[in-house]
């Protein structure tokens, strides 16, 4: 199998991948693409391409459906770099209670002062700041970061609420006792000091946070947003710190109108940026590609449904994607009756607009019924793995 690398991959999650796979040169020959921050909406697709990873957790920069109707499976490493980016998350929101920047660049232009010590003292006052113990910050969304971030205020002394409609069981096990769930931000807009965004870009939350909602707030809150610029409306954040009420914004996707405004703390896009997050998202990206070639497993897909499949032991595994209908799993099955008789196991799985048909058969794939299966309108793609 042939891997390309359109960004630079960790190498120690590259050698997990086993010598069946080689890293190709020609990122438009490979049957395998890892991606990072690369835009694939133009990227040509070749035949062969069974599957993209993204080594980390935003796709926005993959044509997720335009590779689903080409049969090719996207998948993305959630969790992987959730340590990394909730540790810049704390050091965001220390910066923001104690001004250290400001007082850091103090000492910066100050440095040629050989009585620079007893300056200090006269002017370190301008840089007071407040301390985070017993300060109340809301976490909007506990996924693999915000549940972490979550977890870390509350060891660290404050009081946390915690919002997510959608939070799974294993999600909720894992937050700290002290974490207070609340199922209404209105009423808890309020009462923060702090509030950390930790949801995805979608129609539903784009520009989120706005006039109205800061308008609820109390004077001297600080924003931190690490999770995509545009669950912030621009216009509405200047006039919040005009007028007091967002002390600082704390961001790692500084766009142009936000770079240019004060009172706030920008990175560029560091959260994921560490030696250790790099490797994870790596390793788990190359194997969720192995396992989809060589077993059909579909974990942390974005465009297809998950599956979760053990080593083949029988002949032969027939895997299907397809567009979720209900008159092509009829076909399916229509066709596949023929080979009831040597079918052991069969599974099948839907996610939105796309499905996954997986049967394992005692016996060679007939070339009559596979070509058959292949020409149904609506499969995207066919592939055979054999034992």
């Amino acid at each position: 199998m042939k891997v390309s690398c359109l960004n630079n991959i960790s190498e120690n999650g590259l050698k997990h991948l086993t010598s069946n796979y080689q890293i190709v040169e020609d990122n438009h020959d490979s049957d395998l693409i890892l991606v990072r921050s690369y835009k694939m909406h133009d990227y040509p697709i070749n035949d062969n391409l069974l599957a993209i990873a993204r080594a980390g957790a935003g796709v926005n920069n993959i044509p997720l459906e335009k590779m689903a109707d080409n049969g090719i499976v996207v998948f993305n490493a959630p969790g992987a770099n959730s340590n990394a980016v909730k540790e810049l998350v704390i050091a965001g929101m220390l910066m923001a209670s104690r001004d250290l920047i400001s007082g850091y660049n103090w000492v910066k232009e100050n440095k040629s002062d050989k009585n620079i010590l007893k300056s200090i003292e006269k002017a370190k006052k301008a840089f007071g700041g407040n301390e985070i113990l017993g300060k109340t910050i809301l976490v909007i969304g506990l996924g693999a970061v915000g549940g972490k971030v979550a977890n870390a205020a509350s060891l660290l002394g404050m009081n946390v609420l915690g919002y997510d409609p959608y939070i799974t069981d294993n999600a909720k096990r894992l937050l700290n006792s002290n974490v207070e769930l609340v199922d209404d931000l209105t009423k808890s807009y309020p009462k923060a000091d702090f509030i950390s965004l930790h949801l995805p870009l979608l129609d539903s939350t784009e520009h989120m946070i706005n006039e109205e909602i800061f308008n609820l707030l109390k004077e001297g809150t600080v924003l931190l947003n690490y999770a995509r610029d545009q669950l912030v409306k621009n216009e509405d954040l200047k006039v919040a710190i005009e007028k007091g009420i967002i002390k600082k914004y704390v961001t790692d996707f500084p766009n142009h109108y936000v770079a240019n405004l004060d009172n706030v703390i920008y990175f560029p896009h560091l959260g994921a940026s560490t030696a250790e997050s790099e490797e994870n998202c790596a390793i788990m990206s190359v194997n969720q590609l192995m396992n989809y070639v060589e077993k059909g497993e579909i974990e942390n897909s974005v465009n297809y449904p998950n599956i979760k499949l053990d080593r083949l032991t029988e002949k032969t595994r027939l895997l299907l994607l397809t567009k979720n209908d209900p008159s092509i799993a009829r076909e399916i099955d229509n066709i596949m009756d023929k080979l009831r008789d040597y079918i052991i196991t069969k599974s099948s799985k839907v996610k939105g607009d796309y499905g996954y048909y997986v049967f394992d058969l005692n016996k060679n794939m007939p070339k009559d019924i596979y070509e058959k299966i292949k020409n149904i309108e609506g499969i995207n793609r066919v592939r055979i793995i054999s034992n």
